[in-house]
């Protein structure tokens, strides 16, 4: 193979490299309104956390996508949707007390493409004995028309957040 060819390769990935892509350039997107589905995103976080507080975890779940979605927690992976609505009911159902309040704060979105986003999230899940505080990282798809948690990171720990007061209003 002559030199050309690899140098033509590399010329020809580096041009695609520098156009905008659809997952860049979201506004160019027929009808995509990013501040609107980056609310749409925010909403449906908070009422995840308002069905958990609730103690209604299948509701909970409904911000996830079924059966597909990647969980991972605790070094582990979940088994999948009922795999992790199991784990909740599991280690959290018990009561109100083991439940807690769940709060999400510090929002972060990052728009991908049109039906997929990146979410960062601080949480706070205050209870009684063993309250955690945390981080949530969340790769969201928009599916049938509803933003979804299609693979969640989740990282704990049980001390509060140097960097973050607890009355903070839940930004």
């Amino acid at each position: 193979m002559s030199r050309a060819v690899p140098v033509a390769l590399l010329l020809s990935a580096m041009a695609a490299c520098s156009q905008p892509s659809p997952a860049r350039d979201q506004n160019s997107a027929e009808g995509f309104d990013e501040a609107a589905e980056t609310e749409a995103i925010r909403q449906a976080s908070e009422r995840m956390s308002a069905a958990w507080n609730e103690g209604d975890f299948e509701a909970y779940m409904d911000g996830f996508l079924n059966p597909d979605v990647v969980f991972v927690s605790r070094g582990r992976f979940q088994d999948g949707w009922q795999g992790t609505l199991d784990h909740y009911v599991r280690d959290y159902g018990a009561s109100p007390e083991q439940r807690g309040e769940l709060r999400f704060f510090d929002y972060q979105i990052w728009m991908l493409a049109p039906d997929a986003a990146q979410l960062i999230t601080r949480f706070h899940l205050d209870r009684p004995e063993h309250p955690l505080f945390g981080i949530n990282t969340r790769l969201m798809r928009k599916v049938g028309g509803k933003w979804v948690v299609a693979l969640n990171h989740v990282s704990a720990v049980e001390t509060p957040f140097e960097d973050s007061p607890e009355d903070e209003a839940g930004n």
